[in-house]
């Protein structure tokens, strides 16, 4: 059965079942023993007068500022906003107003604030010391006893429930940890990642009243109903079902823990102390743990500002919502706070609860290659993503489309390492383990005064095993489990952004295993990479397209061939993005090199169709005009041996059935080569052509005379 979700809450942190089943009640009539009757949540139902949402609908294009024409008494004229759109934005501002005094997190604020209050920073300090006294004292006695690493899993669920008992700043810092294969072992990581951020709801009469003095607004002046508690509840709030009282639509109101944010900022007071002792005396772990601290306290920190989650999720959607299967909640600006945040009610299934997804007619893996391809975009295209992906903040709907919840914690790659990313996976492909051991320079791993020569071993060791399975057999989660033991051995600094994108596919294979067993997140991701290698203009892509299809000076049509095959599987790949690129790089004047690689296997390409045509023509020719034309000899004036020739014929039909793919695609129109035809009719085309013609001339012209003379034929050329 569907179930009702929050848009803005994890699964993991949901309440008891029977919190779903409670009815609503009417805001005139509160009634704290509510009853309910049916297993349905009911609301009382109005009529109010039409009125126009203030939500965050398609995002429109920007605003027109400037003025469309110029009177004549020299006034400017400037064109007005929609109206819908121009409510939309006084709404937002109104809810950044009632936030402007959200606290940001700095370390000095944090240091002043909690630093003179010692009666608070002593009775946290023992209880946290209490529970990691006996964790470090275990963990010194298996080292001195020499069974650290045999201890590692046992270690690792004691660490996951003291976390646990500490309360949300733990529990939140626990689940960074999770993403960060530079700092735990893999045992570490695995536990970790499993720690739910629920606790118990806080009292229903403390949220009506934050909601009312954040909104300034009475509960019965906003909503017709609302549930009498809450559906849903996480370490940093909680969440109501209500029905607007102005259009009667459903919203998800989710409501801030109180005093939340002084025990998260006591918290983060207490471990950058520990910090300081980590960075000082710790010698195995090399990331800068300050940094890392602060850092994570300012997502965090951002995570209890309501109105930044808001414009989170409105960023989101604007970038991802295009695609017809993808679905994110809008904003009711009109309703959201700092402490407050209304966003249209989803009803879904989470993406764990497959038996429920079915009985939708819907398929699991569907979903998750959908999650695929967007996180896939969010990482590599616009570089913004989600930094909490876990099955919680998935949603089936019933249309079949996924719903991402939870905007509190985003983050963003760097345009440069969006395009290192691919060209890592092409070294990869390749096996040039040199270039991948450089590659981390540019994805801030490493600092240039790091000799990446030490790690180049331990990723040859690693990968050439991974490698001898195919695309569609290799699993993620061992290539990152075994990339994460690679970065635990050497001074790696992982950047957050790495850490959560290899957590996000790894969820997502993690799904998508309880269906399909066999399933396999490269194997799904490779048809992105192969369209964007093909298609992306971006220099940086146009160079890793070369190296991986270019070898020892010759061109590897079959590498071609398969990234057609896999960029046709993308519903985004466009044959004439996948031509028109490659010609411009090839007559660009900075083109020289790749000109001259493309020379030679245009002059081979083009003898291997002529010579093969030639002999499987020869072989109708009756065998006494052969003898009798070509002086006796009975195999030709252009003999070339068996397996050259093979090897010819084997070049054709890979050429013929790249262009067939090509053909065959869905956008291919005998149009899309005209811009070709131009292209061709520059001077550099034209003498690029004449080179190829007097090659193959030269080499035909060569092996004539090399069969006249009687002169054995060279193997190859």
């Amino acid at each position: 059965m569907a179930t009702g979700v929050a848009a803005m809450i994890s699964s993991s942190s949901a309440c008891s079942s029977s919190s779903w089943n409670r009815g609503s009640i009417p805001i005139s009539k509160p009634n704290p023993s509510f009853k309910t009757k049916t297993r349905r949540t009911t609301f009382t139902w109005l009529n109010p007068k039409p009125r126009a949402a203030l939500v965050e609908a398609k995002p429109p294009p920007p605003p027109p500022t400037t003025t469309t024409s110029a009177p004549r008494n020299g006034s400017v004229k400037v064109l007005a906003l929609p109206g819908d759109r121009a409510d939309d934005l006084k709404a937002e501002t109104k809810a950044m107003a009632r936030a402007v005094n959200a606290t940001v997190y700095s370390p000095q604020l944090v240091a002043s604030k909690y630093g003179s209050q010692p009666f608070k920073l002593v009775g946290r300090t023992l209880q946290i010391v209490s529970e990691f006294a006996s964790f470090g004292l275990k963990l010194f006695l298996d080292q001195r006893n020499g069974v650290l690493y045999q201890n590692r899993r046992i270690r690792a669920v004691e660490l996951r429930n003291i976390f646990t008992r500490l309360g949300p700043t733990f529990v939140k810092l626990g689940q960074g940890l999770s993403t960060r294969p530079d700092i735990c072992p893999p045992e570490f990581l695995e536990e970790l990642s499993e720690l739910q951020d629920g606790l118990p709801t806080f009292p229903d009469e403390e949220a009506f009243a934050c909601i009312e003095k954040e909104l300034g607004q009475s509960l019965d002046s906003i909503y017709s109903s609302i549930t009498p508690s809450a559906v849903a509840a996480a370490s940093l709030g909680q969440v109501y079902k209500a029905q607007l009282k102005y259009s009667g639509k459903l919203v998800a109101v989710k409501v801030q823990r109180p005093g939340i944010e002084e025990a998260i900022g006591l918290d983060f007071y207490l471990v950058r102390g520990l910090g300081f002792l980590i960075n000082k005396y710790v010698d195995t772990i090399t990331t800068d743990v300050i940094a890392l601290i602060d850092e994570f306290a300012r997502r965090v920190f951002q995570e209890l500002n309501y109105v930044q989650e808001g414009q989170n999720a409105r960023r989101f959607k604007k970038l991802y919502a295009d695609k017809e299967d993808i679905f994110v909640p809008d904003i009711f600006w009109e309703y959201t706070s700092g402490k407050v945040l209304t966003m249209e009610w989803v009803e879904g299934v989470k993406l764990n609860e497959q038996e429920a997804i079915e009985k939708q007619g819907l398929k699991v893996l569907d979903l998750v290659n959908t999650g695929i391809q967007c996180s896939l975009r969010q990482l590599l295209e616009y570089g913004y993503f989600h930094a909490d992906p876990h099955p919680g903040n998935l949603l089936a709907t019933p249309e079949g489309k996924l719903a991402f919840l939870d905007f509190g914690m985003m983050s963003e790659t760097p345009e440069e390492a969006r395009f290192a990313i691919i060209g890592h996976v092409v070294h990869l492909v390749n096996r040039d383990y040199e270039a991948m051991a450089r590659d981390y320079y540019a994805l801030d791993f490493l600092s240039t005064d790091v000799d990446v020569t030490p790690i180049v071993p331990a990723l040859r060791n690693f990968f050439d095993d991974a490698l001898n399975y195919t695309v569609s057999e290799l699993n993620f989660k061992t290539l990152v489990d075994g990339l994460g033991n690679v970065l635990y051995q050497y001074p790696f600094n992982v950047p957050a952004y790495y850490a959560l994108i290899l957590r996000s596919l790894t969820v997502l294979e993690g799904l998508a295993l309880y269906a399909d067993p066999n399933f396999k997140v490269l194997a799904a991701s490779y048809p992105y990479f192969a369209k964007r290698l093909l298609t992306d203009p971006n220099p940086y892509l146009r160079d890793a397209l070369i190296e991986l299809l270019f070898k020892d000076g010759k061109f590897r049509w079959n590498r071609l061939e398969n990234l057609l095959v896999q960029g046709r599987q993308d519903r985004d790949f466009s044959a004439d993005e996948a031509l028109q690129p490659v010609l411009k790089v090839l007559l660009s004047p900075d083109g020289d090199d790749l000109r001259n690689l493309v020379i030679r296997e245009a002059v081979r390409v083009s003898e291997a169709f002529t010579l093969s045509t030639i002999s499987q023509t020869y072989q109708y020719v009756p065998e006494f005009l052969r003898t009798l034309v070509f002086n006796g000899n009975a195999n030709g004036p252009l003999e070339v041996p068996e397996t050259e020739m093979q090897s010819m014929i084997e070049v054709r039909d890979q050429v013929l059935r790249v262009w067939r793919l090509l053909q065959s695609s869905n956008d291919f129109d005998p149009a899309i080569l005209l811009p070709i035809l131009q292209v061709l009719q520059q001077p550099e085309a034209r003498r690029l052509g004449g080179r190829i013609v007097g090659g193959v001339t030269q080499r035909l012209a060569a092996r004539f005379l090399q069969q006249l003379l009687r002169v054995p034929t060279p193997t190859s050329a």
